[in-house]
């Protein structure tokens, strides 16, 4: 429950929204606009659902298939929370690193004495892998 919260913690109200009905499987997979107005947000423009699902898909969170024969585009969850978080923590370390170069790494050098001995293992792991 925890990579949840902090994933629908990461995203704004509306993208939490849609995304915490998608993770509970709420839709089926391969869904279309049309079927998350119809849903999960009746209350909102056509539009505004497709800008969402867009930019959800933008941030790895849907997959979106073009499906022969057919105009409507169809998505499907395209990562768990733990995956999204992943990915969203890599971009930031990089964003970071880019920005301030060595001062980052010196900061994120000075947190690891922070780490409990059992989050220094799972980073141990992480470094052989």
């Amino acid at each position: 429950m925890k990579d949840l919260e902090a994933a629908l913690h990461s995203l704004g109200p509306l993208e939490g929204r849609l995304m915490q009905a998608l993770w509970r499987g709420e839709l089926a997979e391969a869904f279309t606009v049309a079927q998350v107005r119809d849903r999960l947000l009746p209350e909102l423009a056509y539009t505004t659902v497709m800008t969402t699902l867009s930019r959800l898909a933008r941030k790895g969170l849907l997959a979106v298939v073009h499906r022969p024969g057919t105009r409507a585009a169809h998505y499907s969850v395209g990562a768990t929370p733990g995956e999204y978080l992943v990915e969203l923590s890599r971009r930031h370390a990089k964003l970071l690193r880019e920005r301030y170069g060595h001062r980052a790494l010196a900061a994120f050098a000075a947190e690891l004495d922070a780490l409990s001995p059992d989050d220094v293992r799972r980073l141990q792991r992480l470094a052989e892998d």
